[in-house]
């Protein structure tokens, strides 16, 4: 049974008013917060001299975290840690540069690598829907993309369970990075690289401006789930 949705229910004004603007704010916000932070605290360097990739090693001797390897990796921000091999891979700037910045992602990666080997929680519920995320956002987008040309609810709301999926890993990641880079700091502060109040400052900002990335992410995912409920349930009235 069809509820009459129309595929223009998907680009109403009511959509780009709700969703599509407030997301486009907030991840230029993001953005915008992400490239000032790096762009300061990538010209700052840190009081220990170090680059990400001494700092790096320096954080892995003095945490236990042996058996993590370190790469480089082509790209601007590109960094992170991969699980499978266990290996940090730091782009070319962070790995090279004594700055601030640099040594804040390397701890986030980190942080990141501690999490896995400690079996955090918040890892596991991630890493649980990881298989999901495979295949989970392009059968939402199809079913609900489906149920809207044809008006047949029933697509549309499988894809809308699909596309709950991909909402629940977004908000799981956010604890995830949060911890991550709270790791971090007690990582720079258990190697001795806090030394004084710029790497702190530095350190703390570089890692919650990108954090905020996250936030948006998470933030236009459930607002784009809500839309689609709104959809389903206001034409069933």
């Amino acid at each position: 049974m069809g509820y009459g949705l129309g595929f223009g229910g998907l680009f109403s004004s009511s959509y780009f008013l709700l969703v599509f603007i407030p997301a486009i704010i907030l991840s230029l916000g993001a953005q915008f917060l992400v490239a000032s932070a790096f762009g300061k605290w990538t010209k700052v360097r840190n009081r220990a001299g170090v680059t990400g990739e001494q700092a790096a090693r320096r954080i892995i001797q003095t945490a236990g975290l042996q058996g993590v390897q370190l790469e480089g990796i082509a790209g601007v921000r590109t960094d992170h840690f991969d699980p499978s091999s266990n290996v940090v891979r730091m782009s070319q700037d962070v790995a090279t540069t004594p700055s601030v910045a640099a040594m804040a992602v390397v701890a986030h990666e980190l942080g990141h690598a501690q999490q896995y080997a400690e079996k955090s929680i918040f890892i596991q519920l991630r890493s649980f829907l990881v298989p999901a995320m495979q295949f989970s956002p392009m059968i939402s987008y199809a079913l609900i993309l489906i149920g809207l040309l044809f008006n047949v609810a029933g697509f549309l709301q499988l894809g809308i369970l699909f596309y709950g999926v991909v909402v629940a890993f977004m908000l799981l990641t956010l604890p995830v990075e949060i911890d991550a880079s709270m790791r971090g700091l007690r990582l720079l502060n258990a190697s001795g690289l806090m030394q004084d109040n710029d790497d702190v400052g530095g350190s703390r900002q570089v890692l919650t401006a990108a954090a905020l990335t996250y936030v948006a992410a998470a933030v236009t995912a459930l607002l784009n789930l809500l839309y689609y409920i709104s959809l389903l349930s206001g034409r069933r009235r």
